[in-house]
């Protein structure tokens, strides 16, 4: 009976939530209509996601965030199901070597992977809802804990499923680093079927275009991306959980009002993903919080050619977006876009292999900015948004308070920079 209360709580809940939190595209028009004309046979099938998500979250009794099992069982089931991803990952790329072997291919070792991935699988179907299910609580209880919760359950519940996760079409206008379309895609194209696209879209529109993986959506429940890395998923659960909040608020309904708008979103939710997700570390999995930082460098600043500082990638990237901006600024579209093509190159030499630098993934990356520099250049937002963390006395409050605004204006006015 308990279980079927719950049950019917949540589903009313869904109701109400799923107009908010599925309605994250951009206001439909001319030129969203003949962008549409190109990505509708590859784009992603939120409706039947939706309704098998679930679908699976009823048949496992996995849609609260109770549990009535003992902590070190919750543990064990976690790392159990983190042990398992990281042995189909593995086993994944060994039969994609196995498949591409020039020298043949080797059909009882391919046959061997092949089941060993079915019997993987068929645990994967039943250990994963177990395991979303003590994250839930976890995360719930530290959300609670915070002052982001109302009778020990935070608002929205938080729910999310891990599954492959949709790619995304990113457009901007040449002229100027500003997002015009997100498309979600299907999660398994091919970088020929990616490239493809980008390029047809680019040239009917004269726009520019990046499909970007993504690690999660704000949906309900939130999908988020399969992986066996423990500080990511937590910190994940934790970022697309804020965006389930903010969409009960001012700051989420605007979301697509604005670049700043979606900058404060994006940098509110990292935020936050950050925060809880290490806090969910320390209080249930101690043993696996990443290590500080190193210290600075106590190197004087006279390096030597056999001694060279270590590359900035951050650094290298903001110095990137600040001269594009400028060359954009003068009109200079087809400089910008040569001297991104440079500065590609220069990445991929030291190690950051970007498939694409351009208008569009400025416009996409440059959102998120949770930490100084990087893709967003210059653009104060994300540098605002972390001032009033640090002027916040907590995560909750910092939370609360950003929520109820609407405007870039509303943040300058909480810094007192502008009246």
């Amino acid at each position: 009976m308990r279980r079927w209360r719950l049950f019917l709580t949540n589903f009313v809940l869904i109701l109400i939530l799923t107009p908010f939190l599925t309605q994250s595209q951009l206001p439909p028009g001319d030129q969203m209509a003949r962008i549409h004309a190109f990505t509708r046979p590859l784009e992603f099938d939120y409706t039947s996601w939706l309704w098998h998500a679930w679908e699976t979250k009823i048949a496992f009794g996995t849609m609260g965030a109770e549990r009535r099992v003992d902590p070190a069982t919750d543990r064990q089931i976690v790392l159990d199901y983190l042990d398992l991803m990281g042995d189909i990952n593995r086993n994944e790329a060994r039969l994609r070597d196995a498949l591409a072997d020039p020298n043949g291919v080797d059909e009882a070792k391919v046959n061997a992977l092949r089941e060993q991935l079915a019997k993987d699988y068929d645990r994967r179907t039943w250990l994963a809802p177990l395991a979303e299910q003590v994250l839930q609580a976890q995360i719930s209880a530290v959300l609670a804990e915070n002052g982001l919760g109302l009778g020990g359950q935070p608002m929205p519940p938080v729910l999310y499923r891990t599954t492959p996760v949709p790619m995304a079409l990113i457009v901007s206008p040449r002229t100027e680093i500003r997002q015009i379309a997100n498309i979600s895609l299907e999660p398994n194209l091919t970088l020929e079927q990616q490239i493809r696209l980008e390029d047809e879209v680019a040239q009917a529109l004269d726009v520019s275009t990046l499909v970007v993986p993504i690690g999660g959506v704000g949906v309900y429940p939130t999908m988020v991306m399969q992986t066996d890395n423990l500080p990511w998923l937590v910190e994940t659960i934790a970022h697309e959980w804020t965006h389930n909040y903010l969409d009960w608020h001012p700051l989420g309904l605007h979301y697509d009002t604005s670049p700043a708008l979606r900058t404060m979103n994006e940098t509110t939710a990292s935020i936050v993903g950050k925060e809880i997700g290490r806090m969910v570390l320390e209080q249930y999995y101690p043993d696996k919080v990443p290590p500080p930082p190193p210290p600075p460098s106590t190197q004087t600043q006279n390096n030597t050619q056999n001694n060279p500082p270590a590359f900035d990638f951050r650094a290298e990237m903001r110095k990137t977006r600040v001269h594009v901006d400028e060359l954009l600024a003068e009109g200079k579209v087809e400089e910008a876009e040569a001297y991104m093509e440079q500065r590609r190159r220069f990445f991929w030499e030291h190690g950051y292999h970007i498939r694409k630098l351009n208008q569009a993934y400025f416009a996409f990356y440059g959102a998120y900015a949770a930490s100084p520099g990087g893709a967003a250049g210059e653009d104060p937002v994300g540098a605002a948004v972390r001032q009033l963390r640090a002027e916040s006395p907590s995560v909750a409050a910092f939370l609360k308070r950003i929520a109820w605004m609407s405007s870039y204006e509303d943040l300058q006015k909480a810094l007192g920079e502008k009246k």
